[in-house]
């Protein structure tokens, strides 16, 4: 089992968040584990070609 980190936050009764390397595709959820359920999901669709044209956060080194 592996992990991945995740930004959210809440506003008024909703839980909202993003995958921190795909930040363009957020979701929300009535509860936390609502929205890592949601999360979870779209990781997959990400995952599996479901979703065209996936953009994400890539680390660069430089000197």
């Amino acid at each position: 089992m592996s992990s991945l980190r995740y930004v959210r936050w809440q506003d008024g009764d909703m839980w909202l968040g993003y995958l921190e390397n795909y930040p363009d595709y957020m979701t929300q959820g009535e509860s936390l584990l609502e929205l890592e359920e949601n999360l979870r999901d779209i990781y997959a669709d990400l995952r599996s070609g479901a979703i065209p044209s996936v953009r994400s956060i890539a680390e660069l080194q430089v000197q």
